[in-house]
């Protein structure tokens, strides 16, 4: 009898553990194929972000095999990379309410050190991450990898691989544009590789899966392992030409609600990136007595809908902006009350006054940039002129090409290209790490006849190179400022070679630049 009853107890067990592995539901996610089974369950990689004297954001993210309503995970930090001495280690969860993805602010460390870090989740530890906090004092030099405009479908990103190997990077300062929002074969040759989803990105999961897509590039992956990022967006990481409002790529007709749509891609920009997550994008770092970092946003703040044209009432009215009035207030306490050498505006789209039509003419003038919001623009240059605000320099995304540019407005009548009289500050562009830029629709013949025919009316602009892919390296030191531009050779094949461009040099207390 005791025999019949086990035999009939262990059928019961046997049967429920079977009944329970039918329940397991697989996660299906369309970007599995692309999956490195060797990196499981951490296919996304590592990240660190938003680095301070006395705190980082580190991030991954957890993809199980079968949907699960949380996931327990364990974080650790140590200053070697063996963690033969684990300086900070805890538990958190996640679970599909944040697409599993993990972010965690560790507090506690120390200023100006590097630091390594990992996870542990699913009987699994992901790959060792690096970064470094910001320091308080005794910094002679900073390196800055500065990025923007990744396309999936146009190529690899190789600028993020090659700034990888560079060993001396403090920090990777990323301008927007992490990912781009259209369907197939709407911006892009997909000959190289598709995006995933097929169609424009409009919903909470669309985003989701799209930043999901971009992590598994090899070069960005590896970058974010290597470098802590201080990334902004621009307007595709939502919509081309977004504004607060809505987007030039965005009809309510097609695409339904704008708002909902906007809080859609902020949600999941948030839960993909290594950042802060604050209800103000704006944001500034220090680092020292030598730079101050300000990181703007020139996209969901204050934007103003841009003027249809340059003979649009809305193009002079004081009711246009860029920022919006207390982002504006918060930039020019920054710059008013900096103590640094050097400050570096993170800046999206270009400031300085930039004469298109020989290259453009039904286009003269971007409305879409700086130029765009001149009322604006105006009080931010007359406030750095009567502050006297030194040693300013602009970093730039959003336009897919390289700039060296001694800052200037009114550049007829005031700017002096023999002496850089007339200008006020410095800027400096990156290209874009893959999105087309003129090379992909002319000839470089066709392309370099262009870049000779913007600065032959536009003096300020020393340097321009719209042809090229890659990333920019600015160093800064106590008494000058060095950027150089590097350029990959291809984007087509997953592995290629950079080489160096263009290099320019600032003196501290000029706005002259210099080879």
């Amino acid at each position: 009898m005791k025999v019949a009853i086990a035999t009939f107890m262990l059928g019961l067990i046997l049967t429920g553990c079977q009944s329970m592995k039918e329940k397991q539901v697989p996660l299906t996610e369309s970007v599995s194929t692309l999956y490195e089974p060797s990196l499981k369950p951490f296919y996304h990689g590592v990240a660190s972000g938003d680095p301070l004297a006395d705190r980082v954001i580190l991030w991954t993210r957890v993809t199980p095999e079968f949907q699960v309503s949380k996931i327990q995970v364990t974080w650790e930090v140590a200053s070697d990379k063996n963690f033969t001495s684990v300086y900070k280690s805890d538990t958190l969860s996640t679970s599909p309410a944040r697409d599993y993805t993990v972010k965690v602010d560790v507090d506690g460390l120390q200023p100006g050190q590097k630091y390594y870090y990992r996870f542990k989740a699913l009987n699994a530890t992901s790959p060792v991450g690096q970064t470094k906090t910001t320091p308080v004092t005794g910094l002679d030099s900073l390196k800055l990898g500065i990025v923007s405009c990744s396309n999936w479908e146009w190529g690899y990103f190789h600028a993020y691989d090659k700034l990888a190997d560079r060993t001396d990077v403090d920090a990777v300062i990323h301008l927007g544009d992490y990912i781009y929002e259209y369907g197939q074969g709407r911006y892009g040759d997909t000959t190289i590789r598709k995006n995933l989803p097929a169609g424009e990105i409009v919903s909470l999961e669309d985003y989701r899966v799209r930043h999901s897509l971009y992590r598994l590039d090899k070069g960005l992956r590896r970058m974010n392992q290597q470098h802590p990022l201080i990334a902004i967006w621009d307007d595709h990481e939502v919509a081309n030409n977004v504004y607060t409002t809505g987007a030039q790529n965005h009809q309510p007709d097609l695409e339904g609600d704008f708002a909902k749509r906007k809080a859609s891609a902020i949600q999941a920009y948030y839960e993909w990136l290594p950042i802060r997550e604050s209800d103000k994008h704006y944001r500034s770092f220090s680092y020292g007595s030598l730079a101050d970092l300000i990181m703007l946003d020139e996209r969901l703040e204050g934007r103003t809908k841009p003027a249809e044209s340059m003979d649009d009432p809305l193009f002079q009215s004081e009711e246009q902006t860029m920022l919006g009035s207390e982002q504006v207030a918060w930039f020019e306490n920054g710059l008013k009350n900096s103590k640094a050498v050097w400050k570096i505006i993170g800046n999206q789209v270009i400031f300085s006054e930039v004469e298109l039509s020989p290259v453009y003419p039904k286009m003269p003038r971007n409305l879409d940039s700086w130029d765009g919001y001149p009322k604006e623009k105006e009080r931010l240059v007359n406030f750095i002129r009567q502050e006297k605000i030194k040693d300013l320099i602009f970093v730039t995304g959003d336009t897919h090409a390289s700039w060296a540019i001694e800052a200037a407005t009114d550049v007829v009548k005031t700017y002096n290209s023999r002496t850089s009289a007339g200008a006020f500050a410095i800027e400096l562009g990156t290209t874009s790490v893959s999105s087309a830029n003129d090379n992909e629709y002319h000839s470089t013949d066709t392309v370099e006849m262009m870049e000779r025919a913007l600065q032959k009316v536009n003096p300020h602009i020393r340097y321009v190179n719209a042809r090229d892919h890659g990333y920019l390296l600015l160093t800064l030191y106590p008494t000058r400022a060095k950027s150089e531009w590097y350029y990959m050779e291809t984007l087509r094949q997953p592995e290629t070679r950079e080489y160096l461009g263009k290099r320019v040099e600032i003196k501290q207390g000029s706005v002259r630049l210099s080879e």
